[in-house]
């Protein structure tokens, strides 16, 4: 089995905020864009978004820190970083195993995601031929045949691959930091424009005022667990390579809180924008929830909801549904590109090859995955989608957790955490951490996978 090179300096993230940002744009995805917000409308609002908050904190983030701390440990790809965690040959192999499953978490999500973001782009070039009057093509973008879900999902890959291939610093650093501000501006564009509409209020008082019988509802306690945890791609191996990219002399627990907010924030932000859109729709005369109170479309809430009030917003709703799909579309590249990057960094480490071919050719290996969904969309698109979120990515976020919980020995763990924060062990998070991920943790992922299978 080939080794990894230790010869060449490994890169690092050259700024702060670059890793930040970096690992922020990982998480933040169309499930804090499209997912939160549909979450939230269908359990109650600001209830909901009371119980996230907790459950982020409570879930999410102990279990960030172990990723994160797994991967500047290792200073490696997935499968070489869980070796490293134990001297012993079973546990190494052990290791190396699930470090294989938490890499086929984000092979597999980028299959499908990857549809979704073609289309985005597909809606972004349908939005802008409506405003230049093309009335042909902007059918054609936002028609559902196969040809347009090749285009769009071949152009995803190809933005994809062109950030990955420039490496760290060059790549996904440098575009991270020009995306990620990008959305935060146009999320505040959208938000001033709507909150000029009718019904807009409406909308903001449910996001923003729970209710707090519905607080202790088991169903919505569960769904914002669940929400929490995928929101962070916990179980997805992104946090564990970019924490691999992160200096030695950096507070890791704080890097985590930073990621976790900066995550947490866009997530609430969509949901300053999404909640008083669907009301604005709901003036215009758009069915959005059935005569049972439930959600209609949450599926799809992005992709019809949204563009049938933009629509009635005349010419200026039109330019602003180009800045809605932009919005989205650099939400799920920040995303791609740290899926890419998991098993570039693999191949790229153990057989020492070059960082440009082999992203082109993972990056089209997968790609061959995704046009055979598109061929075969109706069979295989929600199984493919369920598989990775439902199975793969909870699996590999438990074996993470009892792997760094019970295997890798809590001196060392603590001494990875020391480096860059020395008084870890004084505060009250590294007297209560290592306990926490041992014995806390696993019930909570154990409690979201059976959730997703209620």
């Amino acid at each position: 089995m080939a080794q990894v090179d230790t010869s060449q300096p490994r890169e690092h993230f050259g700024s702060r905020l670059g890793f930040i940002l970096a690992a922020a744009g990982a998480a933040v995805g169309l499930g804090n864009i499209w997912g939160f917000p549909t979450q939230a409308a269908s359990n109650g609002g600001g209830a909901f978004l009371l119980v996230y908050l907790v459950m982020i904190l409570v879930v999410a983030f102990p279990m960030l820190v172990v990723e994160m701390a797994i991967g500047r440990h290792g200073q490696a790809n997935p499968v070489d970083s869980m070796r490293s965690l134990t001297p012993n040959s079973l546990g190494k192999r052990v290791g190396g195993a699930i470090g294989w499953i938490g890499l086929s978490v984000p092979s597999a999500v980028l299959a499908f995601y990857s549809i979704v973001g073609g289309w985005l782009i597909c809606f972004l070039l349908g939005a802008v031929a409506d405003v230049v009057g093309f009335e042909t093509a902007a059918a054609w973008f936002k028609g559902f045949s196969v040809e347009r879900n090749l285009f769009g999902t071949i152009t995803f890959y190809v933005l994809t691959i062109l950030i990955v291939q420039g490496g760290v610093k060059q790549g996904i650093e440098k575009w991270s930091t020009r995306l990620m501000p990008a959305l935060f501006v146009l999320f505040g564009l959208l938000f001033v424009y709507i909150m000029t509409q009718s019904g807009a209020i409406e909308g903001l008082k449910h996001y923003l005022i729970p209710d707090f019988e519905k607080i202790m509802d088991r169903k919505l306690i569960l769904a914002a667990m669940g929400q929490g945890f995928f929101s962070l791609t916990i179980g997805g191996c992104s946090m564990l390579i970019y924490g691999s990219y992160l200096s030695k002399k950096e507070n890791l627990p704080k890097m985590a809180m930073n990621v976790t907010l900066v995550d947490t924030a866009v997530a609430f932000i969509a949901g300053l924008v999404v909640m008083p859109a669907m009301f604005v729709a709901m003036q215009k005369g758009v069915q959005i929830y059935a005569e049972d109170g439930s959600l209609l479309s949450s599926d799809t809430l992005v992709f019809t909801v949204l563009p049938l009030m933009f629509d009635s917003l005349g010419f200026v709703g039109q330019l602003f549904s180009i800045v809605f799909f932009l919005l989205l579309t650099i939400a799920a590249l920040t995303s791609s590109i740290s899926m890419l990057e998991c098993p570039v960094a693999l191949v790229s480490e153990r057989f020492n090859t070059k960082r440009t071919s082999t992203s082109w050719a993972l990056g089209g290996l997968i790609a061959l995955f995704s046009v055979v969904i598109v061929y075969h969309f109706a069979e295989l698109f929600g199984l493919v989608a369920m598989v990775a979120t439902q199975y793969l990515q909870p699996a590999a976020a438990l074996l993470f957790c009892l792997f760094g919980g019970w295997v890798w020995n809590r001196h060392s763990k603590i001494k990875e955490l020391e480096q860059g924060y020395p008084e870890f062990t004084q505060g009250w998070f590294g007297k209560l951490w290592p306990v926490y991920v041992k014995f806390v943790c696993p019930v909570l992922v154990v409690t979201v996978i059976w959730a997703s299978f209620g």
